[in-house]
């Protein structure tokens, strides 16, 4: 590992005050024979200070360096800030005084570095820092620069420390770790997911249970009932090992993030990324197969999952996607829609996540149709929180008055375009991105509660 000596700021001001006073013995009229002799005297002195300092550093140094202990969490969560841990272990018997840097990936934004502590002698100095993931995929934290001051103060030694790691940056999962927490207490209204009861509903049977006010008559099983003496009624639950499969679109459109990246941590593709790692978690739980399938981007990107289901399909599925971008092509509807047909042929809720535009309409309409034939198709559209903010403006000067009407006429249109591509279809939808997560859940329960698929 290279070092790098540095001169301290001491060192710096010692030399400016030897040229200083050189100038003004000239200036007063020394003679030159004698400030000459005397500076480089001085000069001498000082180095043979500095070096005798540096030696004697140097010694200690390698008799007992620092160590450093950095401390990751296994994943980081985009957008979340995460408080990391540097322990720097002195097993040696003089104190040091350090500055520390860790090299955090270029694409987090951090606070609390550099850190200025003293070591001290047999012991463990702990620091802390706050680093927030600002885009997917796997990072690349470098090694920790320590810059340590010499004994005396003359100089400061830049040196690595550590070794480089490499860790992934999930989805913001937060808001699946709330739903669990919510869904656990029977309190999802307060996320705006509508529960409803599930006694005789679903055609799967669940289990026999004692009549209650209310309770389908037909649901009765009267030889049980007659066993027991009393009434006794089949109860059923929504339908399991059923398919859900998300078509994700990962192209141009799929880019924008309206300048939210920091307070809610992703653009529109993030948004759908987490509404899809949220339902991914609702289906599991319910016993379904969940499938994905990306469209739009770079071929090199393309990611497809195999329908599953179990503990373990949604760590896989964020394992798969996690790292994916979407890039600067246009997205081709129809042949994703074909690619989709070729590898899932068993009926399936399709959920097509995209940003649509009207231009897309004639491009979109015959890729849902097509896959209409086999699939129940749910097409969720994201669509600029921009438009709902501009329309909402006060109208205080004439050209805000033509803001307003441009924003209605466009969002008109758009609403227009995309009944006239999803039909009379009431499970789609076209909502802002901090939208999208609760609707498609609501959506799943209204397909798993009609039967539909």
């Amino acid at each position: 590992m290279r070092r790098l000596l540095i001169p301290t700021r001491a060192t710096v001001l010692a030399l400016a005050g030897l040229a200083v006073l050189a100038a003004v013995a000239s200036m007063a009229g020394a003679p030159a024979e004698w400030v000459g002799p005397a500076c480089a005297v001085l000069l001498a002195a000082g180095a043979g200070y500095a070096g005798v300092d540096l030696w004697r550093s140097w010694r200690l140094w390698h008799a007992a360096p620092l160590r450093v202990e950095r401390q990751l969490p296994g994943a980081f969560s985009l957008g979340v800030p995460t408080v990391l841990s540097l322990t720097l272990v002195n097993e040696g018997a003089v104190d040091w005084q350090v500055a520390v840097f860790d090299e955090v990936d270029p694409h987090f934004s951090f606070e609390g570095l550099p850190q200025a502590v003293v070591a001290p002698a047999g012991a463990r100095l702990e620091m802390r820092y706050s680093a927030t993931a600002l885009s997917r995929g796997v990072a690349q934290f470098g090694v920790t620069q320590l810059r340590w001051r010499t004994r005396a103060g003359c100089f400061e030694v830049r040196q690595p420390l550590g070794q480089p790691q490499r860790i992934r940056v999930y989805p913001n999962f937060a808001a699946l770790a709330r739903y669990a927490w919510l869904s656990g207490d029977r309190r999802l209204a307060q996320i705006g997911i509508k529960t409803y009861a599930q006694r005789g509903q679903g055609t799967d049977f669940r289990q026999l249970a004692d009549y209650r006010t209310g309770d389908s008559l037909r649901h009765i099983d009267w030889k049980a009932t007659l066993r027991h003496q009393r009434p006794i009624v089949r109860e059923f639950q929504d339908d399991r090992d059923q398919c859900v499969y998300f078509l994700l679109d990962c192209g141009r459109r799929m880019r924008a993030d309206e300048g939210m990246q920091a307070q809610r941590g992703g653009s529109h593709f993030d948004e759908a990324l987490n509404a899809l790692m949220l339902l991914s978690y609702v289906a599991l739980k319910e016993g379904d197969e969940v499938g994905a399938m990306t469209f739009g981007g770079p071929p090199e990107q393309r990611r497809d999952f195999a329908p599953r289901k179990g503990a373990a399909t949604l760590n896989a599925l964020m394992n798969r996607l996690h790292d994916i971008q979407p890039g600067a092509t246009h997205s081709d509807y129809q042949l994703a829609a074909q690619e989709l047909l070729r590898v899932q042929r068993r009926r399936a809720l399709v959920i097509v996540l995209t940003n649509f535009r009207d231009e897309d309409a004639a491009e979109l309409r015959p890729a849902i149709k097509l896959l209409r034939r086999n699939h129940l198709v749910l097409v969720a559209s994201l669509r600029e929180r921009v438009l709902g903010r501009i329309a909402a403006q006060p109208i205080v000067r004439a050209r805000d008055a033509v803001d307003v009407a441009a924003a209605h006429l466009f969002d008109q249109s758009r609403r227009d375009a995309f009944a006239r591509v999803v039909g009379n279809d009431p499970l789609s939808i076209d909502v802002e991105p901090a939208q999208l997560a609760v609707a498609l859940v609501n959506r799943y329960h209204a397909v798993k509660r009609a039967g539909l698929l």
